[in-house]
């Protein structure tokens, strides 16, 4: 089992927040194919599941973290037209992280290409940076990320998977998907194809918010309802992301889990300063 604590202020320009990563391979698979960095001079956050058991997905993911965190202390530097387009709705630092993601995926489908033992390997990626008070958070596959915001837990992403693809159509009903056999057919992931569609949003926090990435190993077997009690009754970070690990395999672990919990400062003062109506007075 890995586990990482960071309590993290770089600057006024960026929020007082605490973060405690936990990944454990499981009670049933043999090793643990995901992957996760922190980078705290960015506020940057990276989680990856990897795919394809033989086919080295503990490979693909520990590129997908490693060569966004490297693109982002290059400056985001991409190769092909399509990794640095831009969307003139996002800020730099959310179309900077796309790009890195797109980078990410040419160079685990290069590796497929050129080893043979690597051939089909995937991963799924979500990552989160924080700038002021904005989020930036990008993702492909069905790794997630979650809101905590007044004891309300809210999916910030939108799962690439078969059947979340059938629940959004209305063919399927959230219980009907959660014990479906097609449950692990993604229709989006890094290196499976030369280029990939990145999810991109961006979204304002508050004082208190939390957030959680996470791989599917901790949401298939964890209802929602017990994640957000966790989180909001868990003041401590690396508390929270221990019991959310351990809660996954009381219920049988049957797949690696990673979890990354972030939680900001209480300080509406700091808050304040990119958030003009987020008095320090409030209570």
């Amino acid at each position: 089992m890995s586990v990482s604590f960071v309590s993290f202020h770089l600057n006024a320009k960026q929020p007082q927040w605490d973060v405690a990563a936990r990944t454990d391979k499981g009670r049933v698979r043999p090793t643990n194919e995901d992957s996760y960095r922190i980078f705290p001079e960015e506020s940057l956050f990276v989680l990856s599941d990897g795919m394809g058991g033989a086919a080295k997905g503990e490979v693909a993911s520990a590129i997908a973290v490693e060569s966004v965190i490297a693109s982002l202390r290059e400056n985001g530097a991409a190769e092909s037209p399509e990794e640095s387009a831009a969307n003139r709705g996002f800020s730099d630092e959310t179309n900077s992280l796309v790009r890195a993601i797109k980078l990410a995926n040419r160079k685990i489908h290069e590796q497929g290409m050129r080893d043979p033992a690597c051939r089909g390997m995937g991963a799924t990626i979500v990552a989160a940076r924080i700038t002021g008070s904005r989020l930036s958070l990008v993702h492909v596959g069905d790794s997630r990320a979650y809101l905590l915001r007044s004891d309300r837990l809210e999916q910030l992403t939108a799962d690439h998977s078969l059947v979340a693809e059938q629940v959004r159509q209305g063919l399927m009903n959230r219980e009907q998907a959660a014990t479906s056999e097609l449950q692990s057919v993604l229709t989006r992931a890094l290196g499976t194809e030369e280029s990939v569609e990145v999810d991109a949003d961006e979204i304002e926090l508050f004082p208190r918010d939390s957030l959680l990435l996470c791989s599917d190993g901790l949401t298939r077997m964890v209802p929602e309802g017990e994640i957000a009690g966790i989180l909001a009754q868990t003041p401590a970070v690396r508390i929270a992301a221990e019991r959310l690990v351990n809660r996954a395999n009381e219920y049988g672990g049957h797949d690696n889990v990673t979890v990354v919990v972030i939680r900001l400062s209480k300080s509406k003062s700091w808050f304040a300063k990119f958030v003009p109506w987020c008095s320090p007075n409030l209570v």
